[in-house]
């Protein structure tokens, strides 16, 4: 069972990168059309194109900075859970996660309506927040006496 549950940490690392190349290709022509890389300034950030890119180009960038977040605590839980015994269920919320967040990713990526992208939001937390409670509930709770060998 511990490959079906490190599955879904692999394919979000995998559209993370999805995602990295999704905000590059489109923020390079944007930013091209203002004079290249070779304009922007000294230490500049991904921060400083708000307001100056469009919004709809940030967007991505935006998705990519939250893919950067969250899912970190995702992958933790993950890997707790795999070491100390994942079951069905676990499987299936590990999943249901990565499957919310990549819709997540597509909805902010593209039409960004708050009240959806926050409803995706909440239910792929709910499903971390199982997985928080079940990787806890694993370890302290856990008693070697009864481990299978």
């Amino acid at each position: 069972m511990m490959a079906q549950m490190l599955a879904p940490g692999a394919v979000l690392i995998l559209w993370s990168l999805v995602m990295l190349i999704w905000m590059a290709v489109t923020r390079l022509p944007a930013m091209k059309k203002m004079g290249g890389l070779g304009e922007a300034k000294a230490g500049g950030r991904g921060q400083d194109l708000e307001g100056v890119l469009d919004d709809r180009i940030n967007w991505k960038a935006h998705n990519y900075a939250h893919l950067m977040e969250q899912p970190t605590l995702f992958y933790a839980a993950l890997i707790i859970i795999a070491l100390m015994g994942a079951n069905e269920w676990d499987v299936a919320l590990a999943w249901a996660y990565v499957v919310l967040r990549i819709v997540h990713s597509i909805w902010q990526s593209t039409v960004n309506r708050v009240p959806v992208r926050f409803t995706l939001f909440a239910l792929s937390s709910f499903a971390l927040i199982y997985l928080a409670v079940r990787a806890v509930a694993l370890t302290l709770f856990f008693n070697p006496g009864i481990a299978p060998i």
